[in-house]
């Protein structure tokens, strides 16, 4: 055998899968294509519309966000003011506790005073020693 010829053969042997020609689509595969192409674009349109849908409801979360964090900083700020206003105004020094007790002594003590003064700055003899 001559080699010229096995070595041709060879060549269209490895090159022949590269050469079959595409079979015509049948039908039904035709069919199933343009149902699956029409899916897609239907389930694209359901992905713009569920995107949409999100980002509006996105945005309404965070004006409601916004529209607390706004209410929350007037809330802070008035307790500011009013804590601003607290420490400007004179602090009491006493408990109203501790004044009653101020009162009761200082009665307390008064009242000695007018016992020592109302019995006379004389010593006077008591009975009830003899």
């Amino acid at each position: 055998m001559r080699q010229g010829p096995m070595s041709l053969l060879l060549c269209l042997l490895l090159l022949s899968p590269f050469a079959t020609a595409e079979q015509p689509l049948s039908l039904e595969a035709g069919a199933r294509i343009t149902d699956l192409q029409q899916r897609l674009e239907e389930s694209e349109k359901q992905r713009d519309a569920l995107t949409q849908q999100l980002q509006r409801q996105d945005s309404e979360r965070e004006s409601a966000q916004l529209t607390r964090l706004r209410q929350d900083n007037q809330r802070l700020k008035l307790a500011v003011k009013e804590l601003q206003a607290g420490a400007s105004a004179p602090q009491q020094w006493l408990t109203e506790q501790q004044q009653w007790f101020l009162v009761g002594a200082v009665v307390a003590l008064l009242s000695a005073v007018c016992g020592i003064l109302a019995s006379g700055g004389h010593r006077r003899r008591r009975q009830w020693l003899n």
